[in-house]
């Protein structure tokens, strides 16, 4: 006669088995989940100043909503060094830092490329694969470009903008800011025409900016908004993840954030509308 055996489990195993498969079912659905909202459309509120009626020099605030493909859209983090020669800008800097790695993440979820853009620290990042992958890129030629005009900011930075006049300039970053993460999907360049064909390869048409210094580096570097619009790109800058550099003490005689609020109209009228890290997170977490 065949013996049969028996197998009893105790209850707290019983439980413990149909806990591990309750989590191992939840992280696929979530992984599902996060695969399926890859690609689907954003609707995102922007910013923008216009000129109602052309010549009268009057201008006003304009919100519009737009539809955006998040996997031709990507997400540069400008000049967002470990440190600055400016102490006050340090400091700032390290805020915003803290305030970006959540919408990365969120981003990234949904399909959104994260280039990261620290200039002068390409040596710090040569072996990354991030650095490497944008250094073997092939390169594609950017058009001619629209030849658009910047006109003459709304402060006076010519002494460098810095706050705290005991600081003088030179060269004190190596990386970008230790908050930030840099995941194994990004990539990390500080070059316009690396970036530019990292864009067009993957059909990138949307670029969204975020980082220092508004009045500078957000706009004049070579990855950065007057070079990217006058290459034909999409761009928005994300007006409350970048800061001025701008003296109280200098013209207009503003404060340092109503400085800043200066430059991002200036933005907002002459080159790219703009979106808040609070609409983009909510965008992004919509399903």
């Amino acid at each position: 006669m065949n013996s049969q055996r028996r197998f009893s489990f105790s209850p707290s195993l019983v439980l413990s088995l149909s806990g591990l498969l309750f989590l191992t079912n939840l992280n696929t659905l979530t992984l599902d989940q996060s695969q399926a909202a890859k690609g689907e459309p954003l609707n995102l509120r922007l910013r923008t100043i216009v000129e109602l009626f052309k010549g009268s020099g009057q201008w006003q605030e304009a919100n519009v909503e737009v539809e955006l493909n998040p996997r031709e859209t990507a997400i540069i983090v400008c000049d967002m060094w470990d440190q600055h020669w400016c102490t006050g800008a340090t400091r700032r800097v390290g805020i915003l830092a803290e305030k970006m790695n959540p919408l990365f993440f969120r981003a990234r979820a949904r399909g959104i490329q994260i280039i990261h853009a620290p200039s002068d620290t390409m040596d710090f990042y040569r072996d990354y694969p991030q650095r490497r992958r944008m250094v073997e890129i092939e390169k594609i030629q950017p058009p001619q470009g629209l030849g658009l005009k910047d006109p003459p900011l709304p402060i006076d930075d010519s002494d460098g903008g810095c706050d705290t006049p005991t600081d003088t300039p030179h060269k004190a970053w190596k990386s970008e800011h230790h908050a930030i993460e840099i995941a194994a999907e990004d990539v990390i360049s500080d070059n316009g025409l690396e970036i530019y064909s990292l864009l067009r390869h993957k059909g990138i048409k949307v670029v969204m900016i975020c980082g220092v210094h508004t009045n500078m580096c957000v706009l004049g570097r070579s990855f950065a908004i007057r070079q990217m619009v006058n290459w034909g790109m999409r761009c928005i800058l994300i007006r409350d993840l970048t800061d001025a550099m701008y003296d109280p003490k200098d013209r207009p005689y503003v404060s340092h954030k109503q400085g800043t609020e200066l430059v991002i109209e200036h933005i907002e009228k002459y080159w790219c509308p703009s979106t808040t890290s609070a609409d983009l997170m909510a965008t992004l977490d919509s399903r």
